[in-house]
């Protein structure tokens, strides 16, 4: 599975991933200005991300158009095992310039927070 992520700015969106989450970039080559294209992260066994030009996703995408930044059709989950944990992933992400839509809460289900990538797609991080 991959999922497909328009962008605005490719370093921005290279550097983000790497400080944000660790991900590790990967691609079949390294264009001119050293990032790996296509752009991809491994997410879990079989999950790929792959963060493409908003023109390339134009393209794509054909008659479709790519939604404007800050509409989210999609919210991109991580489970990790404590609030702190929570906590601390929200303050990495922060560092890397996330913008923060909920702070870290408890709700009846779960402790979570949810922010946004530099291109406004919408990330939550949640413990039961």
């Amino acid at each position: 599975m991959i999922i497909s992520l328009p962008i605005a700015d490719r370093p921005r969106s290279y550097a983000f991933y790497q400080e944000a989450f660790g991900f590790e970039p990967f691609g079949d080559e390294l264009r001119e200005d050293g990032i790996p294209e296509p752009l991809q992260f491994v997410l879990a066994d079989g999950v790929r991300m792959m963060l493409i030009p908003t023109g390339g996703f134009r393209m794509v995408l054909g008659d479709q158009p790519v939604a404007r930044t800050g509409t989210s059709e999609c919210l991109l989950s991580i489970h990790v095992e404590s609030e702190a944990a929570v906590d601390a992933q929200v303050a990495k992400a922060v560092a890397a310039g996330a913008k923060v839509v909920t702070a870290p809460t408890r709700k009846p289900w779960a402790y979570l927070a949810t922010f946004t990538d530099p291109d406004g797609h919408l990330w939550m991080v949640e413990t039961t």
